[in-house]
């Protein structure tokens, strides 16, 4: 019964681990979701600038429209940068939520294995009950 005991201590200390891995895993895969959809917003700014940027026709001259062309060249170029990161971070922010998903199916399991010492514990400690009386009379009855 010791033993038992003994192994519900570690089940239970086991659980409390993986629940902290699982926070742990919950606070990254958050943060992750936070950057792409801070990239996702930059991405969709760059390129509303460069559309406001490119649709200006107010220039005076050809030196104006090389630089504004220049410009609108430059922000495109950084869209077209922070649309790759962003998709690193989705595949980052893809991975974080299996690897919560895999802490949460961890932590489940010890969680129900120690519900199971307890059951067991608990059927251990129960007082058994006495057999029914012995039958009196003949088989024929």
């Amino acid at each position: 019964m010791k033993e038992e005991r003994k192994r519900l201590v570690r089940l239970r200390r086991l659980e409390k681990i993986r629940a902290i891995a699982k926070q742990t895993a919950a606070i990254e895969a958050a943060q992750a979701e936070s950057t792409l959809s801070k990239l996702r917003d930059l991405s969709e700014r760059t390129r509303r600038m460069a559309d406001d940027y490119g649709g200006r026709r107010e220039m005076t001259d050809g030196a104006a429209l090389h630089q504004v062309g220049r410009f609108v060249g430059g922000l495109q170029a950084i869209r077209r940068t922070t649309e790759g990161d962003a998709l690193r971070a989705q595949s980052i922010a893809d991975a974080k939520q299996l690897l919560l998903a895999e802490a949460e199916r961890r932590r489940a399991a010890i969680e129900d294995r120690a519900a199971h010492q307890e059951r067991t514990i608990a059927k251990a400690g129960e007082t058994p009950a006495l057999g029914g009386r012995k039958p009196s009379g003949t088989a024929l009855e």
